[in-house]
């Protein structure tokens, strides 16, 4: 049986750990934190993503803490206009064999560890940092922190955006800060006044700045993410910064109403300062020898398609399809595995990165180009906002 060691204990390492379990692999994975825990707010869950996820068996459990939104609904920030719709619900469900979803994060991290507890031949290590790790012939060894040893057949560093498994493995600068902050707030929605109540998404477009909305736990919570451009003070490698409302108010202050009356009615905001890196340029960025990256490790991603979890997912079912043959059939080669995923993958993810990218900058559009923006939504709406070649999943 072949032992797999994974780095990071988020939502990317989880989902790569149960999916590796039921591909029928052990699995020891170790997680800095002293707790499994996850921050932030809500996650939108594509098609592709949803699909992924009820094929490990979670159907079930995501139904309960689950918000199906019927519609996405684009609209101008400044104006209050109505600029697009993509319709979800059944036509999403008709269209791609999925239905879109959101989600609050911790939600889905609590259901990804709880589907792992009663796996067998899984190991789950609290508070033991990856320091290094050293490939062999036949295996590879991993270092932590309190000086411990550990000897597997693969290792796949899921440790997010900044880290230490990616850093030795390609030797690369550190990711860049894109000067876009993101508020990020969760609020019950009977707390809310009627009109400000929502089960949608919608997405509202200024200069230089936009804003999204949807519910997360069965509808009962409104998570909503405010982007603008600036720069915090800090530690950028800890995103989790307290947020002065009075800011964000201000940054907003020429968007219409109803936008207004949203964030005034939210007092708690927490700041994330946006850090990427280019477009993955091979399948080397993805994997090499028995070392294999994921999720943010690999593609960190600006939140414009709202895939990030959602790539990190994907890699980690098809890490364990190409993994689950070696396990049933030992004498294939794991590097050789993990270059077929990696074949697979870079080229997705990559498309997915620059697409964000490039969102970010029509979001945030100003002068002509919003003005091109607003009526190609209007006159095409739902062609601009649909993406076949992302909702159908890994081709």
């Amino acid at each position: 049986m072949s032992k797999i060691l994974i780095a990071g204990g988020g939502i990317g390492g989880l989902a790569a750990a149960l999916a590796c379990a039921r591909a029928g692999a052990q699995v020891e994975l170790f997680e800095r934190a002293g707790e499994f825990a996850e921050v932030g707010a809500g996650i939108q869950l594509g098609p592709n993503v949803v699909k992924v996820l009820h094929g490990w068996g979670l159907e079930e459990a995501l139904a309960d803490v689950l918000a199906f939104p019927q519609r996405l609904q684009v609209r101008s920030a400044v104006s209050g206009a109505e600029l697009g719709v993509l319709r979800l619900g059944a036509e999403m469900l008709q269209r791609y064999g999925s239905p879109y979803a959101t989600i609050h994060r911790a939600d889905l991290h609590g259901l990804l560890l709880k589907a792992l507890q009663p796996q067998r031949d899984v190991r789950l290590h609290l508070a033991t940092t990856v320091t290094g790790f050293a490939q062999q012939g036949a295996g590879v060894t991993l270092h932590t922190s309190d000086g411990g040893v550990a000897q597997g057949d693969a290792l796949v560093g899921a440790d997010g955006l900044w880290s230490q498994v990616r850093r030795q493995l390609l030797h690369d600068v550190p990711p860049h800060a894109t000067g876009h902050l993101a508020y990020r707030a969760l609020v019950r929605q009977s707390s809310l006044p009627e009109r400000l109540r929502s089960q949608q998404v919608t997405v509202w477009l200024g200069p230089r700045l936009h804003v999204v909305q949807y519910p997360v736990r069965a509808g009962a919570w409104l998570n909503v993410v405010a982007i603008t451009h600036g720069h915090v003070e800090g530690d950028v490698e800890n995103w989790d910064h307290g947020a002065n409302a009075a800011q964000l108010r201000r940054a907003l202050a020429a968007t219409c109403r109803p936008l207004q009356e949203l964030v005034q009615a939210i007092e708690s905001w927490r700041l994330w300062a946006l850090n990427i890196r280019p477009p993955m340029r091979g399948a080397h960025e993805q994997a090499q020898g028995r070392v294999a990256l994921l999720g943010d490790a690999a593609h960190p991603m600006l939140p414009y398609l709202a895939q990030g979890a959602g790539m990190a997912m994907e890699d980690a079912n098809e890490l364990a399809q190409v993994l689950g043959r070696v396990v049933v059939n030992p004498g294939l080669d794991v590097p050789a595995a993990l270059r077929h995923y990696a074949a697979r993958r870079w080229q997705r993810n990559a498309r997915v990165q620059a697409g964000a990218i490039r969102n970010g900058q029509v979001f945030h559009a100003v002068g002509l180009l919003r003005w091109g923006r607003d009526a190609a939504l209007k006159l095409l709406g739902e062609r601009l906002l649909d993406m076949p070649w992302l909702y159908r999943g890994q081709p």
